[in-house]
């Protein structure tokens, strides 16, 4: 059996690494570089570059683990007993644009469900780590999601829909719900850092649909071990809750909850 405190530890260092590595990058990097893998969806060979530096890593960690990969610079494998979920580069458009939010996402499942998560928020040299009945720490130290009752006292975060469109009135409608009864709305572009500030108490709650499971596998772990709740927009407490995620504080939850199923419905 593995221990997972030491694999968090090991995954910890090895996000910082590669996030090294996409500072130094952006610091040179070339918009001619950039290609479209769909409309408002970008992809660079610093993507690339950081995932394979990640699989070489995590492979020596982890010989027998699958991977699953945003970039998909190696064969996916959900079959294995533990599986390396990853997102070399959670926040591309940021990067692109010379935006320091953007972070590298790294999540281990054992049997499909997420036992390790470390989010590095490579900008602000933050990393967030925790694995299963261990807690949640940033930068070594514990957090905990915040304990805020009345959703007119919160600071909500979501992400913009990017390429499903069908339900974007609702969204829209949903937004203008939480701008007239919490505090604020943030959007700051990468969902595996909206769930780390979540986790550690910045957000009271985070809301979006349309996700993959390297946006959030590491971001769910965050939010659980420090206290919070991760449900998908049924209320289904499943294992990753990539197609639609809804992660707060135990209080507000269900008020994040209600209003999602009025306007968006089951994304």
């Amino acid at each position: 059996m593995i221990n997972l405190n030491e694999i968090t530890i090991k995954v910890a260092a090895i996000s910082k690494e590669t996030g090294n590595y996409l500072r130094i990058a952006q610091a040179t990097f070339n918009k001619d570089e950039v290609t479209a893998k769909s409309l408002n969806a970008l992809v660079s060979d610093v993507d690339r570059t950081a995932e394979k530096l990640l699989v070489t890593r995590l492979s020596t960690l982890l010989p027998e683990a699958g991977f699953l990969t945003e970039e998909k610079t190696i064969e996916q494998d959900l079959d294995s007993e533990y599986t390396w979920v990853i997102d070399p580069l959670d926040g591309t458009t940021n990067f692109i644009h010379g935006l320091p939010i953007y972070s590298v996402s790294i999540a281990l499942l054992k049997n499909k469900w997420p036992v390790v998560g470390v989010v590095y928020e490579v900008g602000m040299d933050e990393c967030f780590s925790a694995f299963e009945n261990g807690g949640a720490f940033l930068n070594g130290r514990p957090i905990a999601a915040t304990q805020t009752e009345a959703l007119e006292d919160t600071l909500l975060a979501t992400g913009f829909p990017y390429y499903n469109f069908s339900k974007l009135a609702g969204f829209q409608n949903t937004l203008a719900h939480f701008y007239q009864h919490t505090r604020g709305v943030r959007r700051i572009g990468t969902a595996a850092v909206d769930l780390a500030y979540t986790a550690c108490g910045r957000f009271d709650g985070y809301f979006e649909y349309g996700l993959s499971p390297w946006d959030v596998a590491a971001g769910v772990v965050l939010v659980r071990e420090a206290g919070g709740y991760v449900t998908d927009f049924e209320g289904v407490n499943v294992a990753i809750a990539a197609n639609s995620i809804i992660a707060a504080n135990k209080n507000i939850h269900g008020r994040v909850l209600e209003v999602v199923e009025k306007y968006i419905g089951h994304a």
